[in-house]
């Protein structure tokens, strides 16, 4: 399906897709430059509709107008133009003619990706090798697939992780935290698991808990667990490092034996976050992993968790570097620097010059947040073969996130818990979706940061930055609470139908929220739309994104589409629909030729579990219509792999 040939005089490749002709990759329009601290290499681009190159704040079609992109995870609120906190050096580009194709550079280095109006794109990288997959698709949901065929298909979730999460810094106390609880109780908002973030700890260490303010924390915990609801903690990388010896376990263990990063002399590395002083767990030691398991193990037996939320772990630092900055030398003075905020590459996190087990933090530094989770969730790992970090350290760690090395490790969580991990890390890499989920980090909760509008109603509720303000629904007017219900409710309803597009991104890569150009790549009004997304092929959500406005205008592709409330039909010919949207509705379309497994909605997922089923169905032009439901018990570990569940077509 595809040509490659190969130019010395300019030097470079050509790559061409068979059945169109068109050019995907031409690497002779610059020169390759390759040395050890600098690698470039430079493309033409078959058109301008390019998307991906993550983490950044922006709109989801890329601007190719002189744009670049830095790769290197970075703890900063999401703002425009910053390198963010995970890298994820891949890119989908949209052909004319609807045909679709993606490039990965397997490379953990910090680099530059930059995009130019010919159109072109130049890869910048300061380390690692040239390790490019081409992915051919054709259309855009095959290039995921077969993206994630590569790096791996993310973990089957847990129903529970599906509902409704609330969570704030700022609670004050357990019982702070219980009253909120009671409260979404009370007015029977749906709910199914409450948070805590940093304020739960006795002076911010991990694996403690307050024991003035957060006393009654396991009560707390138990009393989730009576109503079918979950506890979920966050959890930094950072240990504190002043505690009197012999105080602090995770502390003196971790010393004891070797496992935080060290500087150039083979001390630790000290700097500072939360706690104050700390040092830094190093996650590409395998005995790092059985540390972590322990301490996790000595915190569930006080306070029985059930999912982990894995923060500042790109890794952040409230000093540049360490408490004496960064030594002279290449590695964190490199020859180039990439276009990092801050203009250095120790800026609020680690000296890239520090001694990690497999290899220099300038190599591993991406892959901090993907090695956490794969401890979180993998822990207890047996040693591993040393031609594998032989290759890390040569390759500038291009290797540690193959999927294969995750057959090395058993399970922390699953160790702990015997069920489904939950965790959501906040730096990412390539590969993360088999150990963790992601979540997006500080924002204020307001209308340019909802993502899905009217904040609050499309998912989780994570309220990050320390505002005085709650923002659970429990809160707002009599009006704006019972629109929240009415659309968790909604949600809530449509759980058979959203595990199902779980299991199918788990067993082959599916998406599943996505783009409306994915299911409609010959539309070219499609291809810029970010304002709307679709839950797998048939479900069609038109949000809310402005304060104030009782009304949406929104793109409707081709043929017809049945209103979710009231099964009225609209036939459209692909075009932008004003669409009434008062505070209690939410727009909602099903597309023809679907059928949608729901359920009667209860206020947890556990309860909407044994409510009665139906389908929606809606008919296609020519009446037909097919749907899928993936059941089963919902938590248990490898139910597909085991044959523990009904998988059901209509």
């Amino acid at each position: 399906i595809y040509s490659l040939n190969f130019s010395w005089d300019p030097f470079g490749v050509l790559l061409r897709r068979t059945a169109t002709g068109t050019v995907l990759l031409n690497t002779t329009v610059a020169p390759l430059i390759f040395a050890d601290q600098f690698l470039q290499i430079s493309t033409s681009l078959p058109s301008r509709f390019l998307y991906g190159l993550g983490e950044h704040r922006g709109s989801l079609l890329h601007s190719l107008d002189w744009n670049t992109l830095t790769l290197w995870a970075r703890d900063v609120a999401p703002t425009e133009s910053f390198n963010l906190y995970g890298a994820h050096p891949f890119y989908l580009l949209m052909e004319e003619g609807g045909d679709a194709h993606g490039v990965f550079l397997l490379n953990s280095n910090a680099m530059e990706v930059a995009l130019q109006p010919a159109p072109g794109l130049t890869w910048r990288t300061i380390g690692g090798v040239l390790d490019f997959y081409v992915f051919l698709g054709p259309d855009p949901n095959m290039v995921i697939q077969q993206y994630q065929q590569v790096i791996g298909f993310p973990a089957m979730p847990p129903l529970w992780a599906l509902g409704f999460h609330l969570c704030r810094w700022g609670y004050g106390s357990s019982n702070g935290t219980w009253q909120t609880v009671r409260a979404m109780r009370n007015y029977q908002i749906p709910q199914d698991a409450q948070w805590n973030d940093i304020d739960y700890m006795d002076g911010y260490r991990d694996f403690t808990f307050d024991s003035q303010k957060f006393a009654s924390l396991p009560s707390l915990v138990e009393d989730l667990h009576k109503h079918g609801q979950r506890y979920v903690m966050i959890l930094d990388p950072g240990i504190s490092s002043t505690n009197p010896q012999g105080s602090y376990w995770p502390f003196d263990e971790g010393l004891r034996r070797g496992l935080f990063l060290n500087t150039t002399q083979g001390q630790p590395l000290i700097g500072k976050v939360w706690p104050g002083y700390t040092a830094f767990a190093d996650f590409s030691n395998p005995d790092t992993h059985q540390w972590w398991l322990e301490n996790l193990q000595h915190f569930h037996a006080h306070v029985p968790f059930d999912g982990l939320w894995i923060d500042m772990n790109e890794p952040s630092n409230f000093m540049d570097g360490s408490e004496d900055g960064c030594p002279p030398g290449e590695l964190d003075s490199p020859p180039y620097t990439p276009a990092v905020l801050g203009d250095s590459l120790s800026s609020k996190t680690v000296c890239a010059s520090a001694k990690q087990k497999a290899s220099v933090h300038y190599n591993l530094h991406n892959l901090y947040g993907l090695m956490e989770a794969k401890a979180t969730a993998r822990a207890e790992p047996g040693p591993l073969p040393q031609l594998l970090w032989d290759k890390a350290n040569a390759w500038g760690a291009a290797l540690t996130s193959c999927p294969f090395l995750s057959l090395l490790f058993s399970s922390a969580l699953i160790q702990i818990r015997g069920k489904r991990p939950f965790i959501i890390s906040r730096s990412t890499f390539p590969s993360q979706g088999r150990y963790s989920g992601h979540w997006l980090g500080d924002n204020r909760s307001q209308m340019g940061d909802a993502g899905c509008g009217r904040w609050g109603w499309g998912g989780t509720a994570a309220d990050s930055l320390h505002l005085p303000q709650a923002q659970d629904p429990t809160v707002f007017s009599p009006a704006a609470r019972t629109a929240m219900k009415d659309v968790l409710l909604t949600r809530y309803s449509l759980l058979p139908f959203l595990h199902t597009l779980f299991h199918h991104a788990h067993l082959q890569g599916d998406t599943v929220a996505r783009p409306l150009f994915f299911e409609f790549p010959q539309d070219v009004a499609t291809l810029g739309l970010d304002r709307q997304f679709l839950w797998g092929r048939s479900l069609l959500v038109t949000p809310v994104l402005e304060p104030g406005v009782d009304s949406v205008t929104g793109y409707v592709p081709q043929g017809t589409w049945y209103d979710f409330y009231t099964g009225s039909s609209v036939n459209s010919s692909g075009e932008m629909l004003k669409m009434s949207a008062p505070l209690e509705h939410l727009n909602l379309h099903i597309r023809e030729g679907s059928i949608l497994p729901t359920q009667k909605p209860g206020t947890t997922s556990e309860a909407t579990r044994g409510n009665p089923l139906r389908l929606i169905v809606a008919l296609s032009s020519s009446a037909t219509a097919w749907g899928d439901l993936f059941w089963d018990d919902g938590e248990s570990l490898d139910t597909f792999e085991r044959g523990s569940y009904s998988y059901l077509v209509f």
